[in-house]
């Protein structure tokens, strides 16, 4: 998933914003789902990128905040979810130098 906000430790990243990438990758019991091929048998991933989505919009100053309140989102809409695997990057951080993503990786 690809969002334009405004998480950094700057006040310039919170004002003109960058380019992020979320990845998740959760568990839940699919097996209802694999039977009646219904999306409401399972955890629609739509609703999970809403879920995303309205947490990227509320400005953190690192990465490890905006990630763990994603977690905690999802876990909270989402109780069928046991386990989620979250990677959040910020595309071209303005570290002083050439540098494509900085990424954190969480479990939650």
């Amino acid at each position: 998933m690809k969002f334009y906000a405004y998480h950094g430790c700057f006040e310039e990243e919170q004002v003109i914003g960058t380019d992020f990438c979320v990845s998740i990758w959760f568990e839940t019991d699919t097996q209802k789902a694999e039977i009646t091929d219904n999306v409401l048998d399972t955890v629609d991933y739509s609703q999970v990128y809403a879920v995303i989505k309205q947490q990227m919009a509320i400005p953190s100053h690192i990465l490890e905040h905006v990630g763990r309140r994603i977690i905690n989102a999802v876990k909270e809409n989402f109780k069928n979810i046991t386990d989620i695997t979250l990677k959040i990057s910020k595309l071209n951080p303005p570290v002083g130098g050439q540098m494509d993503k900085v990424s954190v990786l969480l479990k939650g």
